[in-house]
């Protein structure tokens, strides 16, 4: 599989790498500044080849805060291994959790583009022969799969690792649903508090299969990355002391086989292309299924085929997900399961074991990796251990853990995160409350105005719409929080720590005409997730009539960069992609 090369520089890059810096006399000038900035000690080490470090490091967010520390390490053991290293550090990093609840959320699914971008504009203009990335959360996993694909030079993922769990089995999503316990009066401020100090002990993704841990554990099944990447945690514990934690020296092994790693993958020119095919976005799809993954997978998985050049129907997960037994639940669709019990019984090769020794599934053991094939990893992983894993033969569920609902509000399709959602709700038909806004609806939710048996719309969120498509935690946590049992369905996007009747990415989105934005507060809303329907209880003809009289989305952004985003971005269903206007040509 080939994508088109972006342009004639990357193409330049793809061809000779370093040797463009030993192209002659007219280099010495750049040469001279390498030696300035100490990548080189004289012009003699231009023979040695070069190797990027791109590093997403901040301390503003607890995933990436011990990365200045891990990027360290990986830049020795690069050296050791006698190449150049360039190291450069990314910006644009967001922190979902602490950008949740106000406008900052906007900006999250957006900073996936931006720095992709920025992994273009740093190997670009400064070429090398491979480029390793560095990171831990939200949208900065798949900006990094989206850049190996798109520049396509040996290059590989390492993450952070996840949190541990905080005291007495909790995590950040505790504090989200706690939110909504206060808010009914459920819990005390001082409680709330409480929680807050201790939910979140220290360094990694938060601590359950949200959106940073189910696209570490991807790169995995999808070959960007070695085996442990998604489970081995950030830290460990010392004994006795509460919120005292250090690195995990199993993670920082972790880093140092990837410096060897990627001095393999360079002496071997072997390339994200040559790794990434259909049957690798299936084998991620067959994975985020078995353990049940973020509904956000289903976007940034559809990206990464957008940027490779291949076709994947949105529809076919559903055929794809009846191969497939949800074998794990972590939190939070299991709250006292983290990704730290995870690791301790075998982390994603158990898991894939397990689905592989169904016999049922379309999982391709002979699909190539960083590490060699899946195969290798997957068969001499341990078995499920029967309690954190479960056999096929006694799973949480005979399908994956995923499902795409489509129906009169969602022509295009819409994803619900199945392995979340309690069984008795699956079949689900309510009063519909409308809200153009998330914040419209978390205002509604702690005042007390939703009740048993509403339907929650929340449209005007959607890529275009939000603009960015900010996700869903807080009104998600606090019907959740609160005992009420509703649904809600939006064009935004969920958190992957949501659980419940939680229903995303609804396409077209309302901001691009889409039906949901004909809802009207009121309408009968039917949702069954076993036949893969959502609608709403309107007549063609009604809606037909709504739609005539539906007035045209007026951007609620129009300067800066969220407002050049909302002109270009695609809907969900194709990924939340960028396009390029019809009058350009991609080279």
């Amino acid at each position: 599989m080939t994508n088109k090369a972006v342009n004639e520089g990357i193409l330049n890059i793809r061809k000779k790498g370093s040797n463009i810096f030993r192209e002659g006399p007219h280099m010495l000038p750049g040469v001279s500044l390498m030696i300035a900035e100490g990548v080189l000690k004289s012009i003699k080490d231009l023979k040695r080849p070069f190797v990027t470090l791109v590093n997403s490091y901040t301390n503003q967010i607890p995933g990436h805060a011990h990365l200045d520390i891990l990027g360290a390490i990986l830049k020795k053991e690069l050296e050791k291994l006698g190449v150049n290293v360039w190291y450069a550090n990314i910006g644009g990093a967001v922190g979902d959790g602490i950008a949740m609840g106000h406008f900052g959320m906007k900006y999250s699914l957006p900073s996936r583009e931006l720095i992709a971008d920025q992994i273009e504009t740093i190997v670009g203009a400064h070429p090398c022969d491979a480029w390793l990335g560095l990171g831990n959360c939200d949208k900065i996993v798949p900006a990094m799969y989206n850049a190996m694909v798109r520049i396509n030079i040996p290059s590989m993922y390492i993450s952070g690792g996840p949190m541990l769990s905080g005291a007495n089995n909790t995590d950040l999503i505790s504090v989200f649903e706690a939110v909504g316990k206060y808010s009914a009066g459920k819990m005390s401020k001082e409680k709330l508090e409480e929680l807050a100090e201790d939910a979140c002990p220290g360094y990694g993704s938060c601590a359950g299969m949200f959106t940073a841990n189910s696209m570490n554990c991807l790169g995995e099944a999808l070959g960007f990355a070695l085996p442990g990447n998604g489970t081995i945690p950030a830290t460990r514990r010392l004994r006795g002391q509460k919120r005292q934690f250090q690195l995990n020296p199993e993670r920082i092994n972790l880093v140092k086989d990837a410096a060897k790693n990627i001095v393999f993958l360079m002496k071997n020119n072997i390339r994200p292309l040559d790794i990434l095919t259909r049957a690798s976005i299936d084998n991620a799809f067959i994975l985020d299924m078995a353990m049940g993954g973020s509904t956000n997978t289903v976007l940034h998985l559809l990206a990464l085929a957008h940027e490779a050049g291949i076709e994947y129907d949105l529809k076919y997960l559903n055929k794809l997900a009846k191969t497939i037994a949800n074998v794990v639940k972590v939190s939070p669709s299991r709250p006292e399961i983290h990704m730290e019990d995870l690791h301790r019984v075998g982390g994603v090769g158990a898991i894939l074991k397990a689905v592989y020794e169904s016999g049922s599934s379309k999982l391709k053991l002979q699909a190539k990796t960083v590490y060699g094939t899946l195969g290798d990893y997957v068969l001499r992983s341990p078995k499920p251990d029967g309690e954190v894993i479960r056999p096929a033969d006694n799973a949480f569920s005979p399908e994956g853990g995923l499902a795409v609902l489509f129906g009169n509000i969602a022509r295009n399709g819409s994803v619900v995160k199945t392995s979340g959602v309690d069984k008795d709700m699956f079949k689900f038909e309510g009063k519909a409350l409308v809200y153009n806004s998330q914040e419209e609806a978390l205002e509604a939710i702690l005042k007390n105005k939703v009740k048993d048996g509403d339907v929650v719309v929340i449209r005007y969120e959607g890529p275009k719409g939000g603009p960015g498509m900010q996700e869903m935690l807080s009104p998600t946590a606090a019907i959740k929080g609160a005992g009420i049992r509703a649904a809600l369905i939006t064009d935004g996007r969920f958190s992957g720590g949501t659980r419940g009747l939680c229903i995303g990415h609804i396409s077209p989105e309302a901001a691009s005409g889409g039906e949901i934005g004909l809802i009207k507060n009121g309408d009968i809303i039917e949702i069954d997730v076993n036949k893969k329907k959502i609608n709403v209880k309107v007549s063609k003809k009604e809606l037909s009539d709504r739609k005539k009289k539906m007035g045209r989305f007026k951007p609620k952004v129009t300067g800066g960069w969220l407002a050049r985003y909302a002109s270009f971005v695609e809907s969900a269903d194709k990924g939340a992609v960028l396009s390029i206007p019809a009058n350009f040509r991609r080279c």
